[in-house]
């Protein structure tokens, strides 16, 4: 089978000095890049669409599943790193106006425990995998999520080593025998067509 990783567009940025948890909307650029990935592989045969129960994922995920005429299928285990943080800051943004926050937090993975995540989303993968043997499945999560899948296919230890871009597509391989392999990481032609 092969499964395509997308990572959510561009979302608004959200401090809640409440404590309450940020989840933000997509902003304008977020919606026109999910727009650009859905016609994208508007071509491509993707028999599910799976989502993060998160809000800029489920907003990408949308045209995709609209296009390919399927629903969105909500997955908890690929939420990101900071899914309970009162705080979305686009990484680009903070590293421009704040690089020792931005150092900090890509340093210590917003003090997440690493194998934990790594093992909730495997799990979560590998389910998905089984559910739908021979065919092709797009999960629609975040930056951490394939940084995670992507190092347990490589037989790496978990670190951010990808900067996954907005709607960047990465492909895996995954055969019945229990092999996985990268098809590509980081695509992003699409954001490139007019």
């Amino acid at each position: 089978m092969q499964l395509l990783l997308i990572r959510h567009g561009l979302p608004v940025r959200i401090e809640n000095e409440d404590g309450a948890r940020a989840d933000p909307p997509l902003s304008d650029e977020g919606r026109e890049q999910a727009e650009k990935v859905a016609r994208w592989l508007s071509g491509e045969i993707l028999h599910a669409v799976y989502s993060s129960p998160m809000r800029r994922a489920m907003e990408t995920a949308q045209p995709l599943a609209a296009t390919l005429g399927v629903d969105v299928r909500l997955e908890s285990g690929v939420v990101e790193l900071d899914h309970d943080s009162n705080t979305y800051i686009p990484l680009e943004d903070l590293k421009s106006s704040d690089p020792e926050r931005w150092r900090a937090q890509v340093t210590d993975y917003f003090g997440a425990d690493l194998e934990r995540f790594g093992t909730k989303v495997e799990r979560s993968i590998e389910g998905i995998i089984a559910a739908h043997p021979g065919q092709n499945v797009a999960i629609v999560c975040h930056g951490g999520v394939i940084n995670a899948w992507a190092c347990r296919v490589l037989g790496l230890p978990l670190s951010l080593f990808l900067n996954a871009g907005y709607t960047s597509i990465s492909r895996f391989l995954a055969a019945s025998s229990g092999e996985r392999s990268v098809g590509s990481l980081n695509e992003s032609g699409h954001l490139r067509v007019l």
